[in-house]
């Protein structure tokens, strides 16, 4: 099953080389339809880094009874520097 973020790895080349080559067919200039081309392909890519942001697994209404997410503080013993 593909998600967001496999469809997004696919759109960035696609709108690569499929608009800038739209575009240079429908007549705009090589330099032009490569800017047009790769500021949709940088819109892709933000909006999956920062509207859509990459997140952990996602708990559930069963998984919250179970246990406790895992501190990520980790516990150590004092250190003497003698």
């Amino acid at each position: 099953m593909t998600g967001y973020y496999d469809i997004i790895l696919g759109l960035i080349p696609l709108s690569l080389f499929g608009v800038s080559g739209v575009l240079t067919v429908a007549g705009f200039e090589m330099n032009h339809a490569i800017f047009v081309a790769g500021t949709i392909a940088i819109g892709c890519m933000g909006h999956a880094l920062f509207v859509r942001t990459p997140t952990g697994t996602v708990r559930t209404e069963t998984d919250s009874s179970q246990s406790p997410p895992p501190s990520s503080r980790v516990e150590t013993n004092p250190v003497n520097s003698d």
